[in-house]
């Protein structure tokens, strides 16, 4: 039985899942490859901490010298995060003619197409499908189980941290504050949250997805990214009055013209899939011509959910390595030749409806200024409500929804609106997922 050495790139959270499962389950990975792995070497930055007892056996080292002038591993399993070192070191490890597995989405966003180049070049596999959405399936469903499909769109909650802070908010009434200062205490946010309610963490799993989808190059710089730091407690108690629940949504979408990528909050029906889904779990939906809607769901985090992904990348790779590299999935579902680079629509240039809140004094004629600059723009407005505000009696808070517009003339109309000596403070702008489309 042919033994396959792998080194781990760091040993932390991921790292330790990864360990865990491989002991835990190495007959059954050897009966699936007919091969038998050996984690021989782990990179880690401090060899004084305590390991876990399936560490045992396995030779700790802080330098990755180590690690890839070492002709006796085969594979390399980057677990680190962030996109230096890694990036270096996952370019010599593919030039080393060793494979690669990563769990990095920052990593393959914004380098995968220089990696991707590398591995073909240099005929080694590079695997990473526990770069988005933890224990999901979601880059494989897409590569292979529906690549009988014209895929149109990618929709989905990829962030846990933002989903628990927003179920928090809108089942207890807690503000953005309370319920981020919780989800750090839990664990479920960093200490610099930035990444995850500031929408990165989301965009770079966007840019994968819509890559995959759509036979298109990774085009992270191009993604319009909102976070969810501005949505108020009452904005999601007026959007459930309304009918609707506010999400984070990660949303792509092609045409013949161009590819959308956008990354914001989103007000959903009630009744749709994605609006259930609740706490730190993720869910995707894509939607295809012949399969119709496909929904994944499951843990977006986590030791062993993504850990799970990176071993069944590792069973993948066992399973190839006898195999010509034309035989190999291409990374983005098409071979690099066929790659398609559509241009990236402007946000400016995306059709949808909104949900508006403004505070305006509480006198007659405000709202008719307010209604006339949109009728100006070819606005028009599906639902109004006026909700008195006891803690500021001589502010009347607005909420509008508006039908499908271009998010040009919206800019226009919020412009001229905040120039209203009537309108006070900021106006809070969120799209509307109506009609099958978000």
């Amino acid at each position: 039985m042919e033994t396959v050495n792998i080194a781990l790139l760091g040993l932390g959270t991921v790292g330790g899942g990864t360990l865990q499962i491989l002991r835990r389950h190495a007959d059954a990975i050897e009966r699936r490859t007919g091969r038998r792995v050996q984690v021989r070497r782990a990179l880690v930055r401090d060899p004084a901490k305590a390991r876990p007892a399936e560490a045992e056996g396995v030779a700790i080292t802080t330098a990755i010298d180590d690690i890839l002038n070492d002709a006796s591993i085969h594979i390399v399993a980057e677990l680190m995060g962030g996109c230096e070192p890694a990036r270096e070191w996952v370019l010599r490890a593919i030039a080393g003619g060793k494979h690669v597995i990563t769990a990095n989405k920052a990593l393959i966003a914004q380098h995968g197409n220089e990696i991707f180049a590398a591995a073909e070049k240099h005929g080694v596999i590079v695997a990473f499908e526990a770069a988005v959405g933890g224990g999901i399936p979601i880059i494989k469903t897409i590569r292979e189980a529906l690549a009988g499909n014209d895929i149109r769109s990618v929709a989905g909650i990829v962030n846990g941290t933002t989903n628990y802070i927003m179920t928090e908010m809108r089942d207890r009434g807690l503000d953005f504050g309370a319920a981020l200062a919780e989800a750090q205490a839990l664990g479920y946010a960093e200490a610099d949250p930035s990444f995850d309610v500031g929408g990165i963490d989301a965009a770079h799993k966007l840019a994968i997805l819509a890559a995959i989808a759509f036979g298109t190059p990774l085009s992270f710089p191009h993604v319009a990214i909102e976070g969810i730091d501005a949505i108020g407690a009452q904005d999601i108690h007026y959007a459930d009055t309304l009918g609707y629940s506010i999400k984070h949504l990660a949303i792509a979408r092609r045409d013949a013209e161009a590819v959308e990528l956008r990354v914001h909050p989103t007000l959903i029906p009630q009744r749709h899939l994605l609006a259930r889904v609740d706490g730190v779990m993720n869910a995707i939906l894509v939607q295809g011509d012949a399969a119709g809607e496909s929904l994944l769901y499951g843990a977006g985090a986590g030791a062993l959910p993504t850990a799970s992904s990176v071993v069944a990348d590792l069973v993948d790779v066992l399973r190839l390595l006898s195999a010509e590299p034309d035989h190999r999935v291409p990374y983005l579902g098409v071979r690099p030749g066929a790659v398609t680079d559509l241009p990236v629509r402007p946000l400016a240039a995306i059709h949808s409806a909104y949900y508006l809140r403004l505070g305006v004094e509480d006198h007659p004629g405000v709202v008719a200024d307010i209604t006339r600059i949109l009728a100006d723009h070819a606005i028009s407005i599906e639902a109004m409500l006026q909700r008195p505000d006891p803690a500021r009696p001589d502010t009347m808070p607005i909420i509008l929804l508006t039908h499908r517009v271009w998010e040009r003339a919206m800019d226009q109309a919020l412009d001229a609106i905040a120039q209203l000596a009537s309108v006070r403070g900021p106006i809070t702008r969120i799209r509307v997922h109506t009609d099958g489309a978000c």
